[in-house]
């Protein structure tokens, strides 16, 4: 569970642009026809402004929409299994909006998918979210972006990802196929995150070097917004060392450790961050795995849909690489946050990024 940030509470914040962004979430990501049935799923750190907006932007599209809402989890951050009425909901809805922060990559969550569901993840997503994520910028091109990425990672047989922060990782992926989470849920039993991340699992064993993470990292909650970088070395695909100075690279520790699970500290994936609505960390995990520009690094659980040898750990932790150099055998395709791969940078012009 993570709460949600909602510095400026009052009900009437940027009420029009959420609507606006609402209706482009149900319309242009969704899909949603008229007579379908829209699932919203919530729980009580939920922003209700954005619950409200879009079962509003549901039924005026000629949908039907229900809202459920159940008690946040405290104790643990994700992947809490639905209770019975919620699985029984989110199997039988012809579209499935989560705004909580629990069902996501849960054999429930798979069992919705078997079973025809569209589900969008949008955990711990509030006004600011809901705009800058999808309401800001264009989303067809915002996917063009991601497609020209997916597109030079699967032609690449090396990575290599370096940072400022000390980042220097490397990994063989050929045949490893990289996608984008957030296009279009266009089709029965999909699954879809918010638009601007790809994601990919290199071969598992090759993976080794340094990762620092210095733009966020969630779970466990208690960090919060990062302030202090953690470092860690990692052999073979497994972290075998955690260091850092200040209070994140201890909690980690001992997070990670919690869990008596060596799976844990296994690499499940590697992504990209390029929504151009996203430009600096915002402490919300959901939104920072999206900055523009960003590496984000996932340990612990693989999901079946990444491509990889797919596991399940006792739970799953992301953290973020600000401003990396990406190298796609050999060849610079970012340079220190900055897209410089030509057919990238004409994207980013026309999205009218700040510095293209």
């Amino acid at each position: 569970m993570k709460a949600t940030t909602q510095s400026n509470s009052h009900t009437y914040y940027l009420d029009w642009e959420v609507q606006k962004a609402a209706r482009k979430m149900m319309e242009e990501i969704m899909k949603v026809k008229p007579g379908e049935t829209v699932l919203i799923t919530s729980d009580t750190t939920s922003d209700q402004r954005v619950v409200n907006a879009a079962a509003g932007a549901a039924m005026d599209m000629g949908a039907y929409p229900i809202v459920m809402q159940f008690p946040a989890s405290l104790e643990q951050a994700i992947m809490i299994e639905p209770t019975p009425p919620v699985l029984a909901a989110i199997k039988a809805a012809d579209v499935w909006i989560e705004f909580d922060y629990q069902l996501f990559y849960t054999r429930g969550w798979k069992q919705a998918m078997d079973a025809g569901t569209r589900q969008l993840t949008a955990a711990a997503m509030d006004v600011d979210m809901l705009i800058n994520v999808i309401g800001r910028y264009d989303h067809a091109t915002i996917v063009k972006l991601g497609n020209r990425l997916v597109d030079l990672h699967n032609a690449a047989k090396n990575m290599r990802i370096t940072s400022p922060g000390g980042t220097d990782l490397t990994f063989s992926c050929e045949g490893r196929k990289c996608k984008q989470s957030g296009a279009y849920a266009d089709e029965p039993g999909i699954s879809v995150m918010l638009s601007g991340q790809t994601s990919m699992c290199p071969i598992e064993d090759t993976i080794n070097g340094t990762i620092v993470y210095d733009g966020g990292l969630f779970p466990p909650q208690e960090i919060g917004k990062q302030v202090n970088p953690v470092k860690l070395t990692v052999e073979k695909g497994v972290v075998t060392k955690i260091e850092g100075e200040g209070k994140e690279a201890n909690l980690f520790t001992k997070w990670m450790a919690s869990w008596n699970d060596e799976k844990m500290y296994w690499i499940a994936h590697i992504s990209c961050g390029f929504n151009p609505g996203v430009p600096e960390p915002t402490g919300r995990i959901e939104e920072d795995e999206r900055i523009f520009g960003c590496v984000e690094i996932g340990i612990g659980t693989q999901g079946e849909g990444l491509g990889g040898k797919s596991w399940v750990a006792a739970n799953h932790t992301d953290g973020i690489i600000l401003n990396p150099t990406i190298y796609c055998d050999g060849s610079a395709i970012e340079k220190d946050g900055f897209y410089v791969e030509s057919g990238l940078v004409e994207i980013c012009k026309k999205l009218h990024v700040a510095g293209y």
